[in-house]
């Protein structure tokens, strides 16, 4: 009698510390992901390894099948560049000076004729290199914000998805080799291991730690599908601010799915003074903000459960208009900003901005006789410059313009 209730209380220890597994919070998988132990979760390293088991063994814990080449674990060849001009390029088979990346994948078998595929990658940058704004030498980059917040929120959307919304199957994946030119993403769409051609949609989260006191939420891809603008703005109860962006062409892993001729929507909060530099740390994100996110793309794939296939539509690429310039102002712009000119986020030491006394917070409303009113024209009055040359910017700050005057 006393070995069956050992046995009984065994069974319900057990059961407590898998359920335990499976309600880990997004904040406890960003402090795992951003902790200076895994010395930045560079692809191919080893700290990237350890990363990818973590991921693994949360996806079992959640009860997603496993649905890489090896269990939940894709790996691909890649030979990197310390060339900042050149990207590190996958290559078949292994050999002096390449490297092993791994996607982490993930399945959720409903049965049903069509696949979501949920991603975000989950490298970052190391130690520094290429890639980095940071100027101290070699420090750790915990990517809290970019990118474990997009992997917190995606496993908290593979626990929401289990048995719910079962007229698609969900497919996770963690990518690797995103910071490096989007190695992954782009091995998987060539390599995949569902069925692309049953693929309705793509939902990638890449920086959505630092939701804003305004709630601004860039959504971009909005026009690779006639139903997204009515469904982000049918689903929007949080009453979210929505930068909408048409391209399904951008710097992240949704554009390897926007080629392959499938809908996309990338999540994003904007980038901030701690962009790619050792400061970008887990105390610093705004968990209720992700949890409002979650929910609000929640929403979104619940709206969409029983639609059939969505249709895919091309879409112009943004990045195509951006004019050449040969000087720069020396600001991080805020790309959330839906207000008329460019408004600054952040800027740069020892830069013109710095130098004429600009602020985050500015609002560039001139650049000498060039009217900005967004971030477009913000960037075709930049090109009008020379080096050396000196002209008067306007710009809003407290509801007042002033007038200063940068030289370049």
């Amino acid at each position: 009698m006393r070995s069956i209730l050992i046995l009984f209380l065994m069974l319900i220890a057990f059961s407590c510390k898998q359920d335990a597994k499976q309600m880990v919070s997004m904040q406890e998988d960003v402090a795992y992901l951003a902790a200076d132990s895994l010395m930045g979760r560079e692809t191919g390293t080893s700290y990237e390894m350890l990363a990818a088991s973590y991921l693994a063994d949360r996806f079992k814990h959640l009860g997603l099948e496993a649905k890489g080449t090896d269990g939940y674990i894709q790996e691909f060849t890649f030979k990197p560049t310390l060339n900042p001009h050149e990207q590190a390029e996958v290559v078949e088979g292994s050999g002096t000076g390449t490297l092993t990346g791994r996607n982490v994948i993930g399945y959720i078998d409903n049965n049903a004729e069509t696949t979501v595929v949920i991603g975000a990658h989950y490298d970052h940058l190391g130690m520094g290199g290429q890639g980095s704004l940071h100027r101290g030498g070699d420090a750790i980059h915990n990517g809290a914000d970019d990118n474990a917040s997009g992997v917190a929120v995606m496993l908290k959307l593979a626990r929401d998805l289990r048995e719910k919304n079962t007229n698609n199957n969900y497919l996770f994946i963690a990518f690797s080799g995103e910071e490096m030119g989007l190695l992954g993403s782009n091995y998987f769409v060539k390599n995949p291991t569902v069925d692309l051609a049953q693929v309705t949609y793509m939902i990638n989260m890449d920086m959505v730690g630092r939701l804003n006191e305004e709630n601004t939420l860039a959504v971009h891809g909005v026009g690779t599908s006639p139903v997204w603008k009515q469904t982000l703005f049918a689903n929007n109860d949080a009453g979210l601010n929505i930068a909408e962006h048409e391209s399904g062409i951008g710097p992240s892993d949704h554009t390897s799915f926007y080629i392959m001729d499938i809908p996309v929507l990338h999540f994003f909060t904007g980038q901030h003074g701690d962009y790619h530099k050792p400061t970008d740390d887990a105390d610093k994100l705004n968990y209720t903000g992700m949890e409002t996110i979650a929910n609000y793309i929640l929403n979104i794939i619940t709206d969409l459960d029983d639609n059939e296939k969505l249709a895919f539509r091309k879409t112009k690429n943004e990045s195509e208009d951006v004019p050449s310039f040969k000087v720069t102002l020396g600001v991080v712009p805020d790309y959330l900003y839906t207000g008329e000119g460019m408004r600054i986020d952040g800027v740069s030491e020892d830069r013109p901005a710095v130098k004429a006394g600009l602020q985050k917070g500015d609002i560039v409303k001139k650049m000498g006789e060039h009217d900005v009113t967004d971030m477009m024209s913000y960037m075709k009055s930049l090109s009008k410059f020379e080096p050396g040359q000196t002209a008067v910017v306007t710009v809003e700050r407290d509801g007042k313009l002033m007038e200063v005057s940068v030289t370049f």
